[in-house]
């Protein structure tokens, strides 16, 4: 079988074209592409399969890759032809076609079946456009220049046969011998008419005459215009969150159920939730951290629901089970260590009765045959840790060190280790089936969830335990300094070593995305500036003002001589202390301070080598509180007063501006000469060097790791974001987030009627306080936002009132934006008599405190917002009005 391609692309002097094809098994086979004077690159190829998937690359004269497509091509041919002559078009990323491609429209258009395309002899040309439209009831067409495609005759179409998802296909003959031009159109089946028709320039193809050579035209990007495109509204609530009749104190996931039911009454498309990974370190309320999780594969054992196991509880246990569960149930908040407990005992008491029916269940082995590869780790890891009562494996007293051999035992009958095992695989087991019968029920509505993907790992995980080569396990990762947090955050996770994961091309991240898509059709991947560089803490370091991004162009020494700047790594990189300092930092309290500070005898102090860093002082005083807490975190924080971060690279020292270091104190006792050389080179660090090299990192991993899934990927782009991060998020149609009051300008809030197709937006996330709550925060800023957004005229409420919370709402709804997802809690703040009583409740987690815990619970059973006929009615008119149902 022959295949002609041609492609039209402008190359440079000394750049070519390349056709790669996958021949799957076999990897791939590049094939050299040849230029022709009308601007088309050609190439010749023998093909012995019926259907194929190919990409195109740019190179240059020494055969380095200088593009490449991130999305293949995909084709099939029909039987009766040996050979085909392909028109192609550079596919981009970004296209509509290939972003809704997806989950999420999978689900809206469940009924999807594909229709079969008939292709005659006769037939000379073949068109075929990828466009996904979200109304069933609309189709492509085709019309053009000559009596084949109707003359441009709108009532003489054609019609494309939908024969996959989004692909649309028809053959026709055509035997004129000029230039055949041609447009797409969208034709509505019940109003039998078109539409629209694609805007610009009319799409062209060549005549062919050629006789047993069929001609595909296989085109890209079809013009939609936005409200052809596929919009929808949403609501977050963390699953913990869910409050119902049927739980135990916390959200479970079979409450998703009855959530699916309101959001389905509403209109609403899209389900938003919180990490749902087991998170058990130390069965305390810590664990409450939905972002550490110590297994990026394990559910977490307190969204199981105990009435809906494969087996009922033991009778003598049903009145205490009963008992607590109306206790639990009666709380405001969770009861972490309360409900975890309760849990357990519970599944400890039918695991131990049943577990000879469980042993011998054919689906539970299956599931452990299916997911062993990190079942058995993650069973090891639970057993090991209940054993020792720590997470940190460095401090077991055996399997410190992960080895896989050492670890089989554990899910070996003969092992002591067995049933405790059995237990953690029955749990995963369980919580498995009904996570997967609520996706499943979500999914029957034309409903999509979506999950969230945190960018790090807990430093005490399975994965941290058993691949520790993928890992910074002597750095802690975390963010910058921000509005919320003036000291940065220290997550404590370690941070990743992107050229181990490299090696086997990324697939640590594939295997996770392919574990998330078994739930979710649509991802939010938490501080995707996390695969453009990281902020970068040593482990000596508590807080995160002690760090800088990595990777990162350093500063390195022979930079300060060229500034004519005096570096003194006493000075610049230790901290500068003298009487006046110490003074500031602890007025009548210094001289408690000396003990932890030497006296240098020449106007200057510096810290005893034994509290020399942030960590060894937090750890003395964890063991040995002085009882003045205010000298220990003066303490901690003088630590910070310093202007370089050293970083050894390769046995040389480099260096990191502090963050703000023109804002401390050891700045402020430098010479004015030197204070300028130095904000130069902090400048240059910060906002000049750096983007070119965090955009190739960037490009480097994300598109291996994203096309490896079909969830609707958004990315949380919020906080310091470099130039080049909106740049590769729109290049590989990666969906932005836009919360109203961290707007990335520099303005006191965003306008949602701004936002473009490729973005989320909210008024409020789960790292911010609720509007209610946001409302009274600042009442010189509600006040502009009272009278400059919402359009209100005198003196704003002290109160945010309900009809004030629907015109916030709409304004996020009413515009270009692919998703408006809202929290629960600012639903029910549209309506005075759901909105909760308890405001200070309502929020979810505040980043500026660390350890937070995270018990928000809904104030209403989920079962009751069915009820209120006449609030879901108006959610479901907003929704509908603004084209988002």
């Amino acid at each position: 079988m022959k295949l002609y391609f041609n492609v039209g692309y402008h190359t440079k002097s000394g750049e070519n074209l390349q056709l790669v094809i996958d021949e799957n098994e076999n990897g791939s086979k590049t094939h050299k592409m040849f230029y022709t004077e009308d601007g088309i690159w050609k190439c010749e190829v023998d093909y012995f399969s019926k259907s194929i998937s190919y990409q195109y690359q740019l190179i240059d004269d020494k055969k380095s890759v200088l593009r490449k497509e991130f999305v293949s091509h995909h084709l099939n041919f029909p039987h009766n032809y040996k050979e085909f002559l392909i028109f192609d078009e550079w596919n981009n990323k970004n296209f509509p076609e290939n972003y809704l491609n997806n989950k999420v429209l999978y689900n809206k258009l469940n009924q999807f079946v594909p229709q079969k395309l008939t292709v005659l002899k006769k037939h000379s040309h073949l068109f075929r456009i990828e466009a996904p439209v979200y109304n069933p009831d609309w189709e492509i067409v085709i019309f053009g220049n000559v009596l084949a495609l109707g003359n441009w005759d709108y009532e003489k179409v054609v019609h494309l046969s939908q024969t996959d998802f989004g692909i649309w296909e028809v053959s026709v003959q055509i035997p004129e011998n000029h230039l055949i031009e041609y447009k797409y159109a969208i034709f509505d089946k019940v109003q039998n008419r078109i539409i629209d028709v694609e805007s610009g320039e009319n799409r062209w193809t060549k005549p062919n005459l050629t006789k047993d050579v069929l001609q595909i035209s296989a085109d890209h990007y079809f013009k939609f215009k936005s409200y052809q495109m596929y919009h929808a509204a949403g609501v977050a609530v963390p699953v913990f969150s869910l409050r119902s009749e049927s739980g135990f104190g916390v959200g479970e996931f079979s409450d998703l159920k009855k959530l699916a039911d309101w959001t389905k009454e509403t209109s609403l498309g899209v389900i938003q939730i919180l990490p749902i990974n087991d998170t058990t370190a130390n069965y305390s309320w810590t664990d409450s951290y939905p972002y550490a999780a110590v297994s990026v594969y394990a559910l977490h054992p307190q969204y199981i629901s105990l009435e809906n196991l494969d087996f009922g509880l033991p009778k003598e246990l049903v009145e205490e089970y009963n008992t607590e569960k109306t206790a639990l149930n009666s709380l405001d908040l969770i009861d972490y260590e309360k409900m975890i407990s309760g849990k357990w005992k519970y599944l400890k008491a039918i695991f131990t009765i049943e577990k000879e029916k469980i042993y011998k269940d054919r689906n539970f082995k299956k599931f452990i045959k299916d997911n062993e590869s990190w079942l058995l780790p993650y069973c090891a890891f639970c057993v090991l840790r209940d054993k020792y009562k720590t997470p940190n494996f460095n401090d077991w007293k055996t399997h410190k060190k992960y080895i896989a051999g050492k670890i089989l035992p554990f899910f070996s009958a003969k092992s002591k280790d067995y049933e405790a095992s059995m237990l953690h695989a029955w749990v995963q087991f369980q919580l498995h089936n009904q996570l997967k019968d609520s996706v499943d029920y979500i999914h029957s509505l034309g409903v999509s969830l979506k999950g969230d993907l945190p960018i790090g790992i807990y430093r005490h995980s399975v994965e941290a335990w058993t691949e520790p080569e993928l890992f910074g396990m002597d750095f802690q990762a975390g963010a910058p300094p921000d509005q919320f947090t003036e000291l940065g955050q220290n997550w404590e996770f370690p941070t990743y070593n992107w050229e181990a994961m490299m090696a086997d091309d990324y697939q640590w991240w594939k295997n996770r995305f392919k574990a998330l898509e078994q739930y979710f059709d649509a991802m939010r991947i938490d501080h995707i500036l996390g695969f453009f560089r990281i902020w970068r803490m040593p482990v000596s370091a508590t807080q995160g003002i002690l760090g800088y991004f990595y990777p990162a162009v350093p500063i390195v020494s022979e930079e300060f001589s060229a500034r004519h700047l005096p570096f003194d790594y006493e000075r610049y990189c230790k901290p500068y202390i003298n009487d006046q300092i110490l003074w500031d930092y602890f007025n009548e309290d210094s001289s408690k301070a000396l003990n932890y500070i030497n006296n240098n005898h020449n106007g200057t102090y510096s810290f005893k080598e034994e509290f020399d860093t942030q960590r060894k002082l937090t750890d003395y005083f964890k063991k040995n509180p002085s009882g003045n807490s205010r000298v220990e975190e003066q303490l901690i924080s003088l630590c910070a007063n310093v202007l370089f971060l050293p970083e050894n690279r390769e046995g040389k020292v480099v260096y990191h501006p502090r963050f703000n270091a023109f804002k401390t104190e050891s700045y402020r006792y430098l010479s004015e000469w030197e204070r300028k050389g130095i904000y130069d080179l902090y400048h240059d660090y910060f906002f000049k060097r750096q983007d070119y090299l965090w955009r190739e990192k960037a490009m480097e991993k994300l598109p291996v790791i994203l096309n490896s899934t079909k969830m609707l990927i958004c990315g949380e782009d919020l906080g310091m974001v470099p130039d080049c991060v909106p740049e590769v998020m729109d290049d590989l149609a990666i969906i932005a987030l836009k919360v109203q009051r961290m707007p990335s300008e520099q303005i006191p809030f965003y306008d949602p009627k701004k936002a473009g197709y490729m973005n989320v937006v909210t008024a409020s996330s789960h790292d911010s306080s609720t509007l209610r709550q946001w409302w009274k925060e600042n009442p010189q800023l509600t006040q502009q936002y009272f009278n400059q957004q919402l359009m209100q005229y005198g003196r704003a409420p002290e109160n945010l009132e309900p009809h004030l919370a629907e015109i916030i709402m709409k304004q996020h709804l009413y515009n270009d934006a692919m998703l408006a997802i809202f929290p629960l809690q600012e639903f029910l703040t549209t309506d005075e008599k759901l909105t909760n009583p308890m405001l200070d409740n309502e929020r979810i987690n505040n980043p500026a405190v660390f350890p937070h815990y995270w018990r928000y619970r809904m104030h209403l059973n989920v079962e009751n917002l069915m009820e209120n006929s006449s609030f879901n009615q108006k959610i479901s008119d907003w929704v509908k009005d603004s084209g988002r149902s």
